[in-house]
């Protein structure tokens, strides 16, 4: 008969999951009130935190434990990679039902520890409960530079528009977990983005150390809700060219474009240029295309050309508070 668990036995199963090697830095993790992390000079600390809900981010029927692992982490060491900074350890608070502290338990763990490995961010400490659905909690810590870190703030008129990889991808991968009977396994690429994204970190840092971006953020929520927030932060408007979207080639045009301007979880960046950098800017790096979308503009609205017709940018991503 398998023993009934509780917090001690739950917090000793993350434990074991996670090893005692330590980085030099991290001085005090596990085990103890808080953690206690050893500072550097000349670098800004970067701290962010982030949900990921049963139900609300992840499907209980559809979602492989050890996607939700991974991802949970890897959409909250994203803002760190917006900022151009190298995540360092991470918070966990964990809620969970007691049926989900055996085998789905261990799922997760696999692939928060494979995230955790992957993306250089350790484990410092956190908190369990138990709760009738998964809540997950994830505070990340991270760095830059001192002055280097990037903000949403930067950006100026006449400066170019440039986005990561292919917008829309991940929302189409939700569309095909919808389509997969039970847990999913395997699937295409776009499936694969959807549930193990991938965050930009080596980009960031690369645009923040050589002071390319005058302005940045992740696109989680969708082009179309992402890009006013950077606009709003510059004080400025933008234009953007609906041809030059990079989008999937797994759907049709118009479906590809519409995805790439609503569809949220793609953690690409998001990021403006100045002209004297535009030409420095090459399109692909390490593998990763970057494709240039329009401009910042003075006027503080946004447009959207398409072929000879100019529209407003209608917002039309995730929003928790929107009414369907």
């Amino acid at each position: 008969m398998r023993r009934k668990p509780n917090e001690k036995s739950l917090i000793q199963k993350i434990e074991r999951a996670f090893g005692n090697k330590r980085p030099s830095r991290l001085v005090l993790a596990l085990g103890d009130d808080a953690a206690l992390w050893a500072e550097t000079r000349g670098s800004e600390l970067i701290l962010t935190c982030d949900w990921f809900l049963e139900g609300t981010h992840f499907l209980r029927g559809k979602h492989p434990a050890d996607a939700v692992g991974w991802k949970c982490l890897a959409r909250a060491v994203s803002d760190v990679a917006a900022m151009g900074g190298a995540p360092q350890c991470f918070l966990m608070s964990l809620a969970l039902p007691e049926e989900f502290t055996g085998k789905w338990l261990d799922g997760f763990l696999r692939g928060l520890r494979r995230a955790s490995k992957a993306l250089g961010c350790e484990l410092a400490g956190g908190d369990t409960t138990r709760h009738e659905k998964v809540l997950i909690s994830i505070a990340v810590a991270g760095e830059a530079a001192r002055g280097a870190a990037l903000r949403r703030s930067g950006a100026a008129a006449g400066d170019a528009v440039f986005v990561s990889g292919t917008l829309g991808e991940a929302q189409l991968g939700l569309r095909e977990l919808c389509r997969v009977r039970g847990i999913a396994r395997g699937g295409s690429a776009a499936l694969r983005k959807h549930l193990y994204p991938w965050p930009r970190l080596e980009l960031g840092q690369w645009l923040a150390k050589n002071r390319l971006a005058s302005a940045m953020m992740d696109v989680s929520d969708g082009l179309s809700t992402d890009l006013p927030r950077l606009c709003a932060a510059s004080g400025v408007g933008a234009r953007i060219y609906a041809d030059s979207l990079p989008v999937s080639a797994l759907t049709d045009l118009q479906d590809a474009r519409r995805l790439a301007l609503h569809g949220g979880d793609d953690y690409e960046l998001l990021f403006s240029v100045s002209k004297q950098n535009v030409h420095r800017i090459p399109r692909e790096f390490q593998g990763l295309q970057l494709t240039r979308i329009g401009e910042i503009t003075r006027e503080r609205k946004i447009l959207l050309t398409e072929g000879e017709k100019t529209v407003p940018f209608e917002s039309g991503g995730w929003d928790p508070f929107r009414k369907e």
